[in-house]
């Protein structure tokens, strides 16, 4: 019997074998690339469709990319769709990786301005540069790739900690749940998410397997990806914590040390490459306007969606990723999970609902994909006929979703 959820065996029933395992996963990871794809697809569809339309009534598109701004209507739908894997966020990675930090951050700086790059985390652009470098095709290309890469990865880590805890077949429809889940949709576009849950999924593995060295290193590259890779250090801490306290492991403590360094190395990198100690945080309040709600947001959100769900596709989105959070923690709760992974999963959900502008998103949710594995777990035992319709569900909502962003322009 399974110590972490009492209900399941972590050794292989026999049933599933880990080859079929990975050939489910990988088919349904194609299939979801193909999703984002189509819903890309769809935006550049809608692009094109009208003979007067200009880019300046396209939300998206002074996000996406200014070298359309005020210009014809693309005749091929390659530009359009790259513009939707490229955007929001994506634009600003383009531009560290095109030039670098800034080296002065003027006074009150607004995201108007190129120095607002400056509050994002350089993980991602450095490795889509080397990248860069090898391959030819230039850097989209490299960024994209990169994730591609980068998400099978993912999914095949998770099968992975899936399998450790609770056996073949629940790793088998844990990694088929979150490739097909609609926030997987990030894997495909030039975020820093696809870098985070890789180097999460290894590190939490490395954790499991009391690797402790290597699983620091992980974690520290975590906490150089994104701000919420500080996830990660909560990780870390209590995997440590744990094997001192019950098995007098002190080399635990190396890496809950090494963890924070991305953090820490960054901030302290970014002050020297300025000249302003701590600038981030001051790019992050005056640019981006980040200040701390503990939730408020996502509960206001959520309210005006159930009040007025016709009015705000944001509002609709961080209503739908709060249920699902909820939802998920039940799960949680029904199939337990190692500490480790609970204090990974509690650290992302309290990053998600702090701040005071961009709150619950489906990306978000799919950053804590620890959760999903008992959600998998739980319907494999007690209801496993309701799979096909929830595998159904998540695929139509990762196209709508990649649509919803694209054509009216919600918030990623």
């Amino acid at each position: 019997m399974n110590e972490h959820s009492g209900t399941t065996s972590p050794a292989d029933d026999g049933t599933v074998s880990w080859r079929r395992a990975l050939r489910s996963a990988g088919l349904a990871y194609l299939f979801s690339r193909l999703c984002v794809m189509v819903g890309a697809a769809l935006v550049a569809s809608e692009l094109r469709a009208d003979e007067n339309y200009r880019l300046e009534k396209f939300p998206l598109a002074r996000w996406a990319d200014p070298y359309y701004w005020n210009k014809p209507i693309p005749k091929q739908a390659s530009g359009p769709m790259l513009d939707v894997l490229t955007s929001w966020d994506g634009i600003w990675y383009l531009r560290i990786i095109r030039s670098g930090y800034p080296r002065t951050i003027r006074p009150d700086v607004t995201y108007d301005v190129a120095d607002a790059r400056a509050a994002f985390f350089p993980a991602y652009p450095t490795f889509v540069r080397m990248l860069d470098a090898v391959l030819p095709g230039g850097d989209v290309f490299a960024a994209l790739l990169l994730n591609l890469v980068l998400g099978a990865v993912f999914i095949v880590l998770c099968g992975l900690i899936a399998r450790e805890l609770f056996g073949t077949r629940v790793a088998e429809r844990s990694m088929v749940l979150l490739a097909l889940f609609p926030g997987s949709f990030v894997l495909s576009f030039a975020y820093t998410e696809a870098l985070l849950v890789t180097v999460a999924a290894g590190a939490l593995l490395l954790l499991i397997r009391r690797q402790w060295f290597a699983a620091g290193l992980l974690a520290a590259v975590g906490t150089a990806t994104r701000p919420n890779g500080v996830a990660l250090v909560a990780a870390c801490t209590v995997a440590a914590l744990l094997a001192v306290w019950e098995r007098r492991e002190w080399r635990a403590l190396v890496a809950a040390v090494l963890a924070p360094l991305g953090f820490v190395g960054f901030q302290w990198w970014l002050g020297r490459h300025t000249g302003e100690p701590g600038v981030w945080f001051r790019v992050q309040t005056e640019a981006w306007g980040e200040g701390a709600s503990f939730g408020l947001t996502a509960v206001r959100r959520t309210i005006k969606a159930i009040v007025s769900p016709l009015t705000s596709p944001t509002n609709v989105i961080t209503a739908v990723s709060l249920g699902t959070t909820l939802l998920l923690g039940w799960f949680a709760r029904r199939i337990r999970l190692p500490w480790p992974l609970i204090a990974y999963c509690a650290g992302i959900i309290v990053l998600m609902l702090l701040p005071a502008t961009v709150t619950a998103r489906p990306r978000f949710v799919f950053t804590a994909f620890p959760l999903f594995i008992p959600a998998a777990a739980w319907i494999d035992s007690h209801r496993p006929h309701w799979w096909p319709y929830l595998t159904a569900s998540c695929a139509v909502g990762l196209t709508a979703l990649t649509t919803l962003y694209g054509v009216y322009g919600a918030i990623p």
